[in-house]
């Protein structure tokens, strides 16, 4: 009886921290828009952030543990490297086109991690797995497909959301990468660590990115400021150490579907805050990609 009444508190608190991690990583387009800023700028500013933020308690831990091992410390940096890859590429994205689009395409990520775990890890796939894959696919399609359908939108529209929505794309790829890594690494070291040494090692690479187009890193309006301060605090630190909390207390099969809460919870809430609407045929290609990222995370592995 003394076991189970220390779990429920436990397992309750887990959930309330998922749902909170969710919110705030929903607001990842929110704020990246209101920054109005190109995404290697924005990109930089989350990481860069991020990385003040933790360096205190990252650096209180290093104290209490032995120093790290330089195979950790590479596969922690080449974490950061993916995960700034993708950050770069999916708010550039949200420049281009909606928020509700260029997230729901990052999220197919799950499956290429997926498709990555079998090649690299030899981890076994079930038949759902490829009848998932195949939905989300056609989702996927119909989600890029629907800006050339429209008939409101000009041609010029369409081809600057197309280059939007495929660059989402590709960012799902190198954030894939970055999960891919983040499992292999998980073992040897804490979230906190981890986070806090990707973020510095992203941060350093998105600057390189600015520095070489000369890019301006200063002079924002103040709700600049604030969405940038917003991005790298609520999204990046709150909602990623909320989610890996719940990590260490659900399984992860678990909470990697309830993250497919993302993309509609964006989408709904750019309709207030950004004054977007989905099209019917976005609408039901995104229902549908949802639909096979479920069946993929649920029942293909």
């Amino acid at each position: 009886m003394h076991t189970s009444h220390e779990s429920r508190p436990s397992l309750t608190r887990a959930y309330l921290f998922l749902g909170l991690g969710i919110f705030f990583i929903s607001f990842s387009a929110i704020f990246t828009k209101w920054t109005q800023l190109p995404g290697v700028t924005s990109g930089f500013y989350r990481l860069a952030i991020a990385a003040a933020a933790l360096a205190l308690p990252y650096f209180k831990r290093r104290t209490q543990h032995p120093p790290l091992d330089r195979r950790v410390l590479a596969l922690a940096a080449l974490g950061g490297l993916w995960f700034a890859l993708d950050t770069a590429m999916w708010n550039t994205s949200l420049t281009l086109t909606s928020a509700a689009s260029a997230t729901l395409l990052g999220n197919t990520s799950s499956i290429l991690v997926a498709l990555g775990a079998w090649l690299i890890f030899h981890e076994r796939l079930r038949g759902r797995f490829w009848s998932g894959l195949f939905v989300a696919l056609i989702g996927v399609l119909l989600v890029l497909s629907a800006d050339w359908i429209t008939p409101q939108d000009t041609a010029a529209i369409a081809d600057t959301r197309t280059l939007g929505n495929l660059l989402a794309l590709t960012a799902a790829f190198f954030y894939a990468s970055y999960l891919l890594t983040t499992q292999h690494i998980r073992t040897s070291l804490d979230t906190v660590s981890y986070l806090f040494i990707m973020s510095g090692c992203g941060a350093i690479v998105l600057l390189s990115f600015n520095v070489a187009r000369s890019m301006p890193l200063t002079g924002f309006p103040p709700p600049t400021w604030l969405a940038l301060l917003a991005l790298g605090l609520i999204t990046h630190v709150g909602g990623w150490l909320s989610i890996n909390y719940a990590l260490g207390h659900i399984p992860a099969s678990i909470v990697s579907v309830t993250l497919l809460g993302q993309p509609v919870l964006t989408a709904i809430l750019a309709i207030p805050l950004l004054g977007e609407a989905l099209f019917p045929l976005q609408l039901i290609g995104g229902i549908l990609a949802l639909i096979g990222i479920y069946i993929v995370n649920r029942f293909g592995r």
